[in-house]
């Protein structure tokens, strides 16, 4: 079952600022029909949920409004976007950089960027809205996509590649031990992502619908992506993946890795 957090902050802030109306709309009467000394008697009389529900209001509605509109963590829980991100990487997303929308509802109210070429992104995935993906765009509106021997292919113009040998796998990621680091300059964008040279690849041509997206994760051969479900839609765009904050990688030796922590994401 999927835990929609977002959802039941909303649901907390609303009950906690029901209790607060309802308890205000309620001591106004009172006042209206007691003397001085007895409003003030009836002011200390508080109880415990109306305590707790000024306590946490505040907290709730601070939470959603940084997670809805500024930016939101997620866990990195597989290897499908190595070596640019490791299984536990704990990562920010920016919220607004592609506009902002409303919680649970996800509808658009504030225009401000379109996601360019090479950008990491977080989305709904497609075939399950309520679980998160990670991935780079590859392919923008209108873009022609082609795939041949591990090569893309944008407009018909190759986006070039060049091999570093072996990628020194470690921790969590040694299942890619044997596959080979290669770094692709996609547009202005100059990142690595890991080929497996044992495994075969789809090929194909496709376009890109308008408003929406083809996306692909950075290890190439192991990866859930665009090449198997199709295109990611604008309105699934969560944000853009920016930081590294932390590592937790239960298979390492030293678990966290401080040094990732605080890099950027290419």
């Amino acid at each position: 079952m999927s835990f929609d957090f977002e959802l039941v902050l909303v649901c907390l802030m609303a009950i906690t600022g029901l209790v607060i109306l309802v308890y205000y709309l309620l001591l106004k009467l009172k006042d209206n029909s007691l003397d001085s000394t007895d409003k003030n008697n009836n002011k200390k009389e508080n109880s415990w949920i109306i305590e707790q529900s000024k306590s946490l209001f505040p907290i709730f509605l601070i939470v959603l409004i940084l997670r809805s509109f500024i930016f939101e963590p997620f866990r990195i829980p597989s290897a499908s976007m190595m070596p640019t991100l490791l299984i536990g990487d704990f990562i920010l997303v920016n919220k607004y950089d592609y506009g902002l929308r409303l919680p649970v509802t996800h509808k658009k109210f504030l225009e401000n960027n379109l996601p360019k070429r090479g950008d990491v992104v977080v989305f709904r995935y497609p075939e399950n809205p309520k679980i998160p993906y990670i991935k780079r765009i590859i392919g923008l509106p209108g873009d022609k996509i082609a795939y041949y021997n591990k090569t893309i292919y944008i407009n018909d113009k190759i986006v070039e590649q060049i091999t570093n040998g072996p990628y020194p796998a470690f921790g969590a990621g040694l299942s890619m031990r044997g596959s080979l680091l290669v770094t692709e300059q996609l547009g202005d964008i100059n990142h690595d992502i890991l080929i497996d040279p044992k495994r075969n690849s789809l090929e194909f041509v496709t376009k890109v619908p308008d408003l929406h997206y083809f996306v692909l994760g950075d290890n190439r051969d192991n990866s859930k992506d665009s090449r198997y479900w199709g295109f990611v839609p604008e309105a699934n765009l969560v944000g853009r993946a920016f930081m590294i904050w932390m590592n937790w990688d239960g298979k390492s030796k030293n678990i966290i890795n401080y040094k990732r922590i605080g890099n950027s994401i290419e």
